[in-house]
């Protein structure tokens, strides 16, 4: 989308990157969206799929809201400021006290220590040996995609690739219920890399009468 990589680190102090995070005020998602500037921003958010857990479509929903806001505000600190408050918010301040600069802004406690927040989180992200943080390897997230046409059970879908689904349900956190949704005629589904293939062959094959 354009938007410079380090603003990565403002899903760190949002969640820690946790796609299972919910705050008091309902949002959700490494990108701590609540459900009406979710949709706005084109993630489906309903009683079976949920987009804000989904790493991958919500960083890039993220990274237009806030492609939206700094045009909006065309200064960083602003534009990060409104991401926490809401533009109107920053708006309001500014228009009461006729300056614009972020620092001199009287704002809630939460949003005044947002961007330094921000600015210590990329700061250490960048260089963390040199804060006394010691990098810790991961597992990366690499996946396949394929393609089902009805609905499934992650069990099923799991059972028929051969592997466990808890390496299923981490690749898709945003399925709520279990299953794929339904009434949906395709579906891209994550599975395990190296998968991908023989999983969709497997799961053509489970007979219609097994299927949810």
């Amino acid at each position: 989308e354009e938007m410079p990589p380090d603003l990565i680190y403002m899903a760190m102090i949002e969640s820690g990157l946790s796609t299972t995070a919910r705050s008091r005020a309902a949002a959700v998602g490494p990108w701590q969206f609540v459900s009406g500037t979710a949709r706005m921003r084109g993630l489906r958010v309903d009683s079976w799929v949920d987009e804000r857990r989904d790493l991958e479509k919500s960083t890039v929903a993220a990274s237009r809201h806030l492609k939206m806001l700094y045009g909006m505000f065309q200064n960083w600190p602003l534009a990060l400021a409104a991401y926490n408050a809401g533009e109107y918010r920053i708006q309001r301040a500014i228009g009461l006290q006729g300056d614009p600069d972020y620092w001199h802004l009287r704002l809630p406690r939460e949003t005044r220590e947002y961007v330094p927040k921000y600015i210590a989180a990329a700061r250490i992200g960048r260089a963390p040996e040199d804060f006394g943080f010691r990098p810790s390897e991961v597992d990366t997230l690499r996946f396949d995609h394929i393609t089902v046409d009805d609905t499934f059970s992650l069990d099923q879908v799991a059972k028929a690739g051969q592997f466990p689904v808890r390496d299923l349900t981490r690749l898709n956190p945003h399925l709520l219920a279990g299953c794929t949704p339904p009434n949906t005629d395709e579906y891209a589904l994550r599975v395990p890399e190296g998968r991908g293939e023989a999983t969709s062959v497997a799961v053509r094959n489970i007979p219609e009468g097994e299927r949810i």
